[in-house]
């Protein structure tokens, strides 16, 4: 009988132990000092990320989508060090750096996060900790959770607080530039978009840019000069008011961004508008003859 209870003892201990070593982590969780990503419009995104030198072990979680044979780590010397990589039961591969005297670099590469789709790059990502986002370099406009961000002259983001992202931005730029001609002025109205557009036009007397739009969920960009036509904005599609993004692209110009599910015609509102000055010529010149007169027939007196 003690033979048999010790054999049920051994038995259960040997079917425990793989689930637990491929579950359990020892130590604290890491100090990181960074956390980057590196998008290059490719099926695969580089990450990044540096690890305090600790005395005790320390635990990283990496980024679901890891491919497991692209891991490398080392410390600062670019020496290989030792680690430990497990599963925390949830899907998510979890290192463990053990005690050590000099900062660690773990660097390894994400799949089936990153997909193109009609010139548009999409990228996925969800991590609890602040990270950054590097770009390529001709990237200069992105989407994050449908509203636009220029990038101007950075060369990435932050996503502060962490979380779940939905990221896009174009392969290749569609950039249209329509110029409106206003007395003796003239404006670059500029169209980024894959949708094709037709029929723009610039209403003075309405206050409004009217384009009709020939494909759906499609995003479109406009760039507006506000001395062209300021906000507040309203944005209608087929005289239905439509949800828009607004950001500014810089001290002159803002970024107004739809996408519609509907093609149709559309018509940004705004509040101001370029003065017509013909208007008031008229007006002026009879004012300033009402104020000569009487200094004229005053000079004639004399």
């Amino acid at each position: 009988m003690k033979k048999i209870f010790g054999i049920v003892i051994i038995s259960i201990i040997i079917s425990i132990i793989p689930i637990a070593n491929a579950q359990f982590s020892i130590g604290v969780e890491a100090e990181q000092k960074l956390i980057e990503l590196t998008v290059d419009k490719s099926e695969k995104i580089k990450v990044k990320h540096v690890i305090s030198a600790s005395k005790m072990p320390v635990t990283v979680n990496l980024f679901n989508g890891v491919i497991v044979e692209s891991i490398e780590i080392k410390n600062e010397n670019d020496e290989k060090k030792e680690i430990s990589l497990t599963n925390d039961g949830k899907g998510t591969q979890v290192i463990t750096i053990f005690p050590t005297k000099t900062n660690s670099i773990i660097k390894y590469n994400l799949e089936d996060k990153s997909s193109l789709y009609d010139n548009l790059w999409t990228i996925r990502t969800q991590y609890n900790e602040n990270y950054s986002i590097i770009f390529p370099e001709d990237v200069k406009y992105i989407f994050l959770n449908n509203n636009i961000i220029p990038l101007e002259n950075q060369k990435g983001i932050s996503v502060n607080g962490g979380g779940n992202i939905i990221l896009q931005y174009y392969s290749e730029l569609p950039k249209i530039i329509q110029k409106v001609e206003w007395e003796e002025n003239q404006f670059d109205v500029k169209i980024i978009t894959n949708s094709k557009i037709d029929k723009f036009n610039f209403e003075q007397i309405s206050k409004s840019i009217n384009f009709k739009i020939n494909e759906k969920d499609e995003f479109v960009t406009l760039s507006i000069p506000q001395e062209l036509l300021g906000g507040p904005y309203v944005v209608l599609l087929d005289d239905e008011k439509i949800k828009y993004s607004k950001n500014f692209e810089n001290e002159n110009n803002v970024l107004l961004t739809i996408k519609p599910d509907l093609v149709g015609n559309v018509e940004i509102v705004g509040t101001t508008v370029i003065p017509e000055f013909s208007m008031f010529i008229p007006l002026i010149m009879g004012f300033l003859i009402i104020l000569t007169v009487p200094f004229v027939k005053k000079i004639n007196l004399h």
